[in-house]
């Protein structure tokens, strides 16, 4: 079984930092791109930030210069570094990837979902 677990989710106070990580398990001959999404109260899930497999990156508008993203491809983990988090960050944090599991199949793969709570 391939999957991604996330770790690092909680309650921070506005202004705080946390720090996301996921990390893959099972038969995978490479991983692909990964990112995270996040979905609020009451809103649709939407795009956080992606990283390629060379490190490429980009993020949404509204994360630009506060959050972070990063792999190790040896280890098979990603990390979310956020910053200066605000309220509006209240939400449940996923990962996502894009994975090889022989030379011939790609499989997309989600974790189960961590929640941020960012309130005073």
């Amino acid at each position: 079984q391939v999957h991604v677990v996330e770790s690092g989710g909680g309650l921070v106070q506005p202004g705080g930092s946390l720090r996301l990580s996921c990390a893959a398990s099972g038969i995978i001959l490479s991983i692909n791109a990964m990112g995270w999404y996040r979905q609020a109260p009451g809103k649709q899930r939407e795009l956080v930030a992606t990283i390629t497999t060379g490190g490429m990156t980009n993020y949404a508008d509204s994360v630009k210069g506060r959050f972070t993203i990063s792999r190790d491809n040896n280890k098979k983990t990603m990390d979310l570094q956020m910053d200066s988090l605000k309220p509006e960050g209240t939400a449940v944090y996923t990962c996502n990837a894009n994975v090889l599991t022989t030379l011939y199949r790609s499989l997309e793969i989600w974790g189960q979902g961590n929640l941020v709570t960012v309130s005073p």
